[in-house]
């Protein structure tokens, strides 16, 4: 294994956010949804669309197809990531599922009102391919990076990623907006390049990382079962050993409510403002390059201000905000409002997802052999978070026939991680532990 705090094995792994982040910015927050609703609508059927002969609202179908994509990876990941620590070779399934995601990516470019369900499906895969990738991106963290450089290296990562994904942003936006300096005359054919795009320089820059990064470390000796199932007793494993940390088994909660607004939140915004406030797609990407640039700097403020207050409370004064954010989006009713939440989204977007991951590997005992077992279950955490939001979201729309009711749901999830952090913070003071060192 390589020693720990190397540069270029700290850049190249900052890297595979760089590339993949561009899905995430263009896929999930941007064109994509703003295609979607577009080609989606039609007077003759309002917002209802066909999939496989079922109706449904369009953005609760893709709600709804977000589920489906996290709740199978939530499934796949335990047997992955087993087989990875089995074999020291996590390196080949980030490999596996850039390949899935980038390819997905590219096949949205055939995306049509006529071609719905191979779209729906497509964007789904994609969504696989890009979260899976990340459990076994995150599990190197500790392989890279001393406990004291956790914060930082993490919010390297992110900060690479808002800048990539801005960059790619940026070629995209002059196609979505100029098609004419190019002599383009189809109206679907600048976001259906976009989406190409993003698989091409998703696989491209995915390069770097896979070249340099090591590809794990094996650990034969720690597995007694069937690498298939034995995911599932790793993940079983991991908990009995989570219930034996104080601190980890009261963050682990919380991050799993704050979880479930804060991801919906970032999938669905773009969608919620075409579809509520009917705002374009100039405007809507203007407003998620501004969340974006922001957020490098929230990333980087949260990781200082950790630093100072530790990490616990920086996370309760973020979440905070994001019951602030979910109140004020109930209420937006103007391009102008939604342009100053989208600011304060900014701000805490990049930072609470850094302390997150951060927080976790701080809590683990150092030198822990199975990281790939411990950030499934993380990641598995995570997802299933994300699968109980995307859906509560869709399920409400469709039930009450509004997103914004929606968005109060969100923000009740935000309000149980907020008590479970106040319980979090109390366990640190009585323990004389905190996020600043290890828990073990």
């Amino acid at each position: 294994m390589q020693n720990k705090n190397n540069p270029k094995t700290i850049r190249a792994w900052a890297m595979f956010d760089w590339a993949n982040s561009a899905y995430n910015l263009v896929i999930t927050s941007t064109i994509f949804p703003a295609y979607y609703v577009a080609i989606t609508q039609n007077a003759k059927n309002g917002d209802r669309v066909t999939f496989f002969g079922h109706s449904f609202v369009n953005t609760a179908l893709q709600d709804y197809a977000l589920s489906a994509a996290y709740l199978l990876i939530v499934l796949l990941l335990p047997i992955l990531s087993s087989i990875a620590d089995y074999r020291g070779n996590k390196k080949i399934f980030m490999q596996f599922f850039t390949t899935i995601g980038a390819i997905s990516c590219c096949c949205l470019y055939f995306f049509t009102k006529d071609t719905l369900e191979m779209g729906v499906i497509a964007f789904a895969l994609a969504a696989i391919g890009y979260s899976g990738g990340f459990v076994f991106y995150n599990s190197y963290l500790p392989e890279i990076a001393s406990i004291d450089m956790q914060d930082k290296v993490s919010a390297k990562g992110f900060t690479y990623g808002y800048i990539g994904s801005v960059l790619l942003q940026l070629i995209c936006f002059l196609f979505v907006l100029k098609p004419e300096w190019f002599h383009i005359t189809d109206a679907s054919f600048p976001a259906r390049l976009s989406f190409l795009l993003v698989g091409l320089w998703w696989m491209g820059f995915a390069m770097i990382p896979f070249t340099v990064l090591p590809k794990g470390s094996p650990n034969a000796q720690g597995h007694h079962h069937h690498i298939i199932k034995g995911g599932f007793i790793e993940l079983g494993i991991v908990w009995g050993k989570v219930k034996n940390m104080p601190l980890l088994k009261r963050f682990l909660p919380a991050f799993f409510f704050y979880s479930m607004g804060l991801q919906t939140v970032m999938l669905v915004a773009t969608g919620f403002a075409a579809k509520v406030l009917h705002m374009g797609t100039a405007s809507l990407i203007s407003i998620i390059l501004i969340i974006q640039l922001v957020a490098i700097a929230g990333a980087t403020l949260m990781s200082r201000l950790s630093g100072k207050y530790g990490n616990v409370r920086v996370l309760i004064a973020t979440v905070i905000l994001w019951i602030g954010v979910c109140i004020a989006a109930y209420f937006t009713s103007t391009d102008t409002q939604f342009y100053i939440v989208a600011v304060v989204v900014g701000l805490v977007m990049g930072g609470i997802q850094s302390m997150s991951r951060s927080t976790y590997s701080k809590y683990l005992p150092e030198n822990t052999p199975d990281t790939a077992s411990f950030f499934s279950f993380y990641d598995v955490t995570e997802k299933l978070a994300i699968v109980g939001g995307v859906f509560s979201f869709g399920f409400i729309e469709e039930l009450t026939g509004s997103p914004r009711n929606s968005v109060l749901v969100l923000g009740l999830f935000f309000i149980v991680g907020l008590v479970l952090l106040f319980s979090l913070l109390r366990a640190e003071k009585s323990t004389g532990k905190n996020s600043d060192f290890s828990a073990a």
